[in-house]
C-alpha cells in the first residue's frame, strides 16, 4: 500500500509518516509505505510516472498548493485515486472548495489520529476488499491470490492452464495489470520484489523478463510490456499480429476491466 504525503513542515511530515506506517494501519494485509513530498510540483511530477493507493495533501505548500494539485489531478484521465485534504483552514467555505475540487475527505488540523485513521480506512476499503478477494480477472488473465498463480486462456478453444509465480512475481504482475496503460515506477515494482531503494537492481529486470515469458505478454496476445525510459515499465494494449481467435485490441481493452 503506497501513500503519497504532501506536507512542507518537516515535523508535521515526520508525525504523519510515523502514524501511517507504524501505528494506524497494522491490521492491513500489506505494509504501508509512505512517500513524502515537500512541494506540489514534486508530487505532480511523481504522479506522471508513479502510482499511489492514496494521497494525503496539505493545502498550503510551496510551488503548487494542494487545491491546485487536486484540480490538475482530477482533470487527468482515469484519476480515481482517493485524496484526503489536510488544512488548518476551518471554514465551511474552504471545506466545500476542497470537496468540489475533487477531495474525497477534508480534515482540519490539528487532526485527531484515531479519527484520521478511521477516515483513511474508509477510503481504502474498496481497494482492500478487492485485494482480499480470491481472484482478480483481467480479460484472459485470472490472478489467484491464494496460490500466487495466474490462469491463462489466450485462444478460443484453448484449455486454460495455471502458471505458478513466485510471491514477488505475482504482486509485480498484479501491479502492472492494475495500472494497465500507465507507467509503473521502478521504485513501486522494487517494493514488490523486496529490493526497495535499489533502483538499478538487475533483479527487477530479470523478473520483468520472466513475466513476459511466463504470462505471454506479447503482441500476439494483444499486450505489450515495455520499458519507459527514466520511469519504469508499462503494460499496454497493442494490435495483435497472430491468431484470429484473439480479440481485437478494442475488445480486449473492454474485457481487461478488473473484476474481483
Amino acid at each position: 500500500m503506497r501513500i503519497a504525503v504532501l506536507e512542507d513542515e518537516p515535523a508535521q511530515m515526520n508525525h504523519l509518516v510515523d502514524m501511517l506506517e507504524n501505528r494506524l494501519f497494522n491490521n492491513l494485509d500489506e505494509p504501508v509505505s509512505c512517500v513524502p513530498f515537500h512541494s506540489g510540483e514534486a508530487l505532480r511530477s511523481a504522479l506522471r510516472t508513479e502510482s499511489f493507493d492514496l494521497l494525503v495533501l496539505d493545502w498550503n505548500v510551496p510551488d503548487l498548493d494542494g487545491i491546485q494539485l487536486l484540480a490538475w489531478l482530477r482533470k487527468q484521465r482515469e484519476s480515481t485515486v482517493p485524496v484526503v485534504m489536510l488544512s488548518a483552514r476551518n471554514s465551511e467555505r474552504d471545506a466545500v472548495c476542497a470537496l468540489d475540487a475533487g477531495a474525497d475527505d477534508y480534515i482540519v488540523k490539528p487532526f485527531r489520529p484515531l479519527e484520521l485513521a478511521a477516515r483513511l480506512r474508509r477510503l481504502l476499503a474498496p481497494a482492500q476488499s478487492t485485494a482480499k478477494g480470491a481472484q482478480e480477472r483481467f480479460g484472459n488473465w485470472v490472478f489467484d491470490r491464494s496460490a500466487s498463480s495466474v490462469q491463462l486462456q489466450l485462444k478460443a478453444g484453448e484449455r486454460a492452464r495455471w502458471v505458478s509465480l513466485s510471491n514477488s512475481e505475482f504482486h509485480m504482475a498484479l501491479a502492472l495489470f492494475r495500472n494497465l496503460g500507465r507507467p509503473v515506477s521502478r521504485a513501486h515494482l522494487l517494493e514488490r520484489v523486496g529490493r526497495e531503494g535499489e533502483p538499478s537492481s538487475r533483479a527487477l529486470d530479470s523478473q520483468i523478463y520472466r513475466l513476459r515469458t511466463k504470462l505471454r505478454l506479447d503482441v500476439e496476445n494483444g499486450l505489450r510490456l515495455h520499458t519507459v525510459y527514466g520511469q519504469g515499465y508499462r503494460l499496454e494494449f497493442c494490435e495483435h499480429g497472430g491468431h484470429a481467435a484473439i480479440p481485437q485490441s478494442q475488445e480486449l481493452a473492454a474485457d481487461l476491466t478488473p473484476a474481483a
